[in-house]
Order: C-alpha cells, then sequence, then structure tokens
C-alpha cells in the first residue's frame, strides 16, 4: 500500500489525476475503472485540463464504471451513467461507445450481471480502478454484508447508504433500493487500485479500513491484500492513519 497525504481536497485530486494521466501516457489503449461521487469530481476537472491542454490523450483509452442504480434511465440526472456524461466524457477525447455503465434498465438482472462481467473480461481486466469510500466501508455498491461477492451483482442498498444518496433526490422515496455493482473480484484482479479519500468525517472508515481487520463487514478492508494500491487523500481523512 502507498499512502499520499495531501493538503487539502483540491491536491488530493491533483494527486490522482497525474497517476491516472501517466497510467493513460504509458499505454494508451488503458481499461480504467471509474467511480461516481464527490470524491473523485475533482479528479475528473484535473483530467478534463490535462485534455484540454493536449497534454492528455483518451481517444483510444476504455472505460468501466462500477455501478449503476437499477431503474433509472441513462438520461435520469441521478443515473450515473448521466453523472459521468456530464462530469467527465462529454469533455474529454473518447469514444462513447469505449464507455460502459451497467444497463440500470436491463429487464433481466442476472443476464445483465453475467454480460458486464464477460465484458470487463474481453477487454483484458481493468488497469487502474478509481474507488471513493462510504461511510461503512463500501466500494463501488459492495456493502458490508457476511462475504465478499466476487462478481458482478445486483445489490439491496443499505439504510445508510440510502440515507447518504437523498441529497441528490427530491425526496427519500426517490432514491433506488437496488443498484448493479462491480463485484470485488474485478476491483481486486484490476492491475492497480487507486483510492481518493477526504474530509474529517471519512477518518474513522479510513482507520477501520487499512489499519483493521480485513472483513466483509468492511468491504474496502480486503485493499490491503492488494499488490498495488494507492491511498490519496488530505490531511482529515488520513488523520488517524
Amino acid at each position: 500500500m502507498r499512502i499520499y497525504k495531501t493538503s487539502d481536497y483540491n491536491e488530493m485530486s491533483r494527486k490522482a489525476a497525474h497517476i491516472i494521466a501517466a497510467q493513460v501516457t504509458l499505454k494508451g489503449q488503458s481499461v480504467l475503472g471509474l467511480a461516481t461521487g464527490s470524491s473523485p469530481v475533482g479528479t475528473y476537472k484535473r483530467l478534463i485540463e490535462l485534455n484540454s491542454n493536449k497534454d492528455l490523450n483518451f481517444s483510444e483509452v476504455f472505460t468501466v464504471n462500477l455501478d449503476e442504480y437499477k431503474g433509472l434511465t441513462p438520461e435520469h440526472e441521478q443515473s450515473y451513467r448521466y453523472f459521468m456524461n456530464d462530469n467527465f466524457f462529454n469533455h474529454i477525447n473518447i469514444k462513447a461507445e469505449n464507455t460502459h455503465v451497467p444497463d440500470g434498465m436491463a429487464e433481466n438482472p442476472e443476464l445483465e450481471c453475467k454480460r458486464y462481467e464477460e465484458l470487463i473480461c474481453s477487454l483484458g481486466g481493468i488497469d487502474l480502478q478509481l474507488l471513493g469510500i462510504g461511510h461503512n466501508g463500501h466500494i463501488g455498491f459492495n456493502e458490508p454484508g457476511a462475504d465478499f461477492v466476487p462478481c458482478t451483482h445486483c445489490i439491496s442498498l443499505t439504510e445508510s447508504t440510502i440515507e447518504a444518496n437523498k441529497r441528490f433526490f427530491d425526496d427519500v422515496e426517490q432514491v433506488p433500493r437496488e443498484a448493479y455493482t462491480m463485484g470485488i473480484k474485478a476491483i481486486m484482479q484490476a492491475r492497480c487500485v487507486l483510492m481518493v479519500i477526504s474530509g474529517k468525517e471519512k477518518a474513522l472508515i479510513a482507520k477501520e479500513s487499512f489499519l483493521g481487520p480485513i472483513t466483509p463487514q468492511v468491504p474496502a478492508s480486503i485493499l490491503q491484500l492488494h499488490n498495488n494500491f494507492i491511498l490519496v487523500g488530505d490531511e482529515a481523512a488520513l488523520s488517524w492513519l
């Protein structure tokens, strides 16, 4: 595990963006695993700047996103496809057909999970996986549970995750109760895993994840076993490490 402690969110975002930029520069056809949420937004903004300045080329890059809400169309403003288009894809020179997000409107959840798992395999796996972390230690929508679930699956979201996400919706009843998520196996098989973490409210879960026991009750704790895991966080988030 490599840990980079930064002064604030902006410096964290710059550091993470430079790590991703190095990956894309070294391998133009990189497969990037991407995340949504507030944590990586600054990283995406910095990558957009690098692309706009012709310092970074995404024309041959492939992406696979971690997750998507079940039941939301790609056009829904709270879908993760919409988030990625709005915050990243629409502002860089990536081919739309090379960007992949689980289909929240798939009629058969089991087949959609199988399709997405096969897609990741067909791309040769993930070169660099970007992650955030939930307050309960979830990565993607891999929630605390009895076991680490290896493959892409449809999961019922915990009340704490629904509560955390309700700020994005007009009413808590509008928050989807299920989501598709990449499994632990694909994340752990990524050749590099990069996590960004910011804010004092994440300090406790950072300590539990990276100084505590490896347990499916804290899904992120399994990253202790990854042989190329990079943690980039600001001083507040890493204050207990």
